[in-house]
């Protein structure tokens, strides 16, 4: 068996992420009252039943506003614990890091789900979805027919950044083994970091160190607050999709989250003036693993890499190449959920299935045979 990058071990603090394999957090809609339930078990349990390294549930939101979705999950009580807990545990007993990103919603809440429109309206108050109040740097909504946000006080943002520490607490009492802040794709933290955003001329707004010191206090009080032993990672929009904040932003930014004790820069782009993910650069495979180059040799930290990474070859090469530490996989996983061993597979890494697990790998292994492959 032939050893290769994707399939190293890579030791985060006091945790090991048994591969490079990453699965990105991807929203589902269909949490009640922020609650997970089986659903999120089957969802996720799927890709740790894959081998991926490194299993990341959706965003979780730290205050009921601060869900993007009706359908979000929600970090924002104790009694969220126990259910995220169920599909923590069964990650790890699968083998992989379990992983939950926290996240406020910002100018972007109150939204219906992504492929119901951009604005709630009549037909979803019908099913009893009813909009809510959105809030962010100044008053100005994302785009014309957007909520508008109502502008967030320096006292306000005080206790913002303490109930993302107390969902970093929760997230903790809940099992997780690696925790993200969303910083990115136009939510509150990314709306301070832009100047497109935040005009504000106060502590918080103005240059780049101010529109930073927000995501940084959070970042700061998140790391107090979550175990010394376990990873922090911070997602970035490396790019903020409206010519505001950019790459060189990014570099700085990656640079102080280290400094606070952020371990992984997860370099994503855009967002910030519509939907969550919207590239402000042509689509392609790994369009955005130049982001994360950078952040990695300039800054000095270690960087994910996302965006249309599609299989183990080019993941491999993209880990040979130094561009980055670890390899996150969104939508391709949806489509393949086992997108981990098939890359095995693919790299020669697992010619006899032992990678799998018994109750798949011996059976499979035997089909090979039947088949006369073997």
């Amino acid at each position: 068996m032939s050893q290769k990058l994707l399939f190293t071990p890579l030791p985060l603090r006091s945790v090991v992420a048994p591969n490079r394999v990453v699965i990105s957090p991807m929203v589902q809609y269909r949490a009640t009252d922020g609650f997970a339930n089986d659903y999120h078990l089957v969802h996720l349990g799927k890709f740790a039943l894959g081998k991926a390294g490194m299993v990341f549930t959706e965003n979780v939101a730290v205050e009921p506003r601060g869900r993007v979705t009706q359908g979000d999950l929600g970090l924002w009580s104790d009694a969220h614990i126990e259910d995220l807990r169920r599909v923590a545990s069964f990650i790890k007993a699968e083998g992989a890091l379990a992983a939950t990103q926290i996240t406020h919603s910002g100018r972007k809440g109150s939204t219906p789900r992504a492929f119901e429109g951009s604005v709630l309206n009549e037909q979803h108050a019908a099913k009893g979805w009813h909009p809510w109040e959105v809030v962010g740097p100044t008053a100005d909504p994302v785009a014309p027919g957007w909520l508008r946000p109502r502008q967030l006080t320096a006292a306000e943002i005080g206790d913002l950044v303490a109930r993302f520490a107390v969902a970093a607490r929760r997230a903790d009492a809940a099992g997780f083994d690696v925790l993200e802040i969303h910083g990115a794709h136009g939510y509150l933290l990314a709306s301070f970091l832009s100047p497109i955003s935040n005009t504000r001329n106060d502590a918080y707004g103005g240059d780049r160190a101010g529109r930073m010191r927000f995501p940084l206090e959070v970042a700061r009080a998140v790391r107090a607050a979550w175990p010394a032993h376990k990873p922090l990672f911070f997602r970035v929009s490396a790019l903020d999709g409206a010519d505001g904040w950019n790459l060189d932003d990014t570099v700085v930014l990656a640079a102080e989250l280290k400094a606070v004790g952020v371990d992984v820069v997860d370099c994503s782009s855009g967002g910030l003036t519509g939907v969550a993910t919207a590239a402000p650069i042509k689509r392609a495979p790994g369009f955005q693993v130049p982001f994360a180059a950078r952040v990695r040799r300039e800054a000095g930290i270690k960087s994910m890499a996302v965006g249309l990474i599609l299989d183990g070859p080019q993941a491999e090469a993209i880990l040979q190449a130094g561009d980055a530490d670890l390899i996150a996989i969104g939508r391709q996983a949806l489509f393949e959920p086992f997108w981990a061993l098939h890359a095995a597979q693919a790299l020669g890494c697992d010619p006899d299935w032992t990678m799998w697990n018994p109750e798949y790998g011996w059976w499979l292994d035997k089909r090979e045979h039947t088949l006369g492959r073997k």
